[in-house]
């Protein structure tokens, strides 16, 4: 059976402990509350304020047209200056924006490089097949060249029987 007894601490005015002890002399801490006087009568912590809404701006309501209006993201194509010309990305490529440069249109001159490529590749092409038929042709005259002379033998032959 548990008794309360009082608590042999410090004086009451700094604080005091309640507990029970039972007959067999064990403490039961069970109904232990801390008193804290310089904080009030018993600690716990106050509940903290609901958040207040993420975003008081009615804009995510908008359509994407509006929105692009209103907050001004239509940024248009991406410019540069560089060495006092001027620069736009279009297609992936940066393209003078004067659209002449050194008396060449610079969507001619990428025009005429890919032209390039594609005859040099055309080029390589045609030399590979040139040195295939080169191949072929020496090879065939050196056939050629063997049945002849087999062919002179045959007939040396043929004329020491007669």
């Amino acid at each position: 059976m548990m008794s309360a007894l009082p608590c042999y601490g410090p004086p009451p005015s700094t604080g005091r402990l309640t507990y029970l002890q039972d007959s067999t002399g064990n403490i039961d801490l069970s109904l232990v509350r801390p008193k804290m006087p310089l904080f009030g009568n018993t600690f716990s912590p106050k509940k903290t304020p609901p958040r207040k809404s993420a975003s008081l701006s009615n804009l995510h309501n908008l359509d994407r047209s509006a929105r692009e209006v209103e907050l001004g993201l239509d940024y248009g194509t991406p410019t540069m200056n560089l060495a006092g010309q001027n620069l736009k990305f279009e297609n992936g490529h940066w393209i003078a924006e004067a659209g002449i440069s050194g008396g060449v249109d610079q969507r001619e001159a990428l025009r005429l490089r890919k032209r390039n490529q594609q005859l040099e590749e055309e080029n390589s092409l045609l030399q590979m097949k040139v040195d295939l038929l080169l191949d072929m042709f020496s090879e065939t005259t050196a056939e050629f060249q063997i049945m002849k002379k087999e062919l002179n033998e045959l007939k040396s032959v043929n004329r020491r029987r007669k």
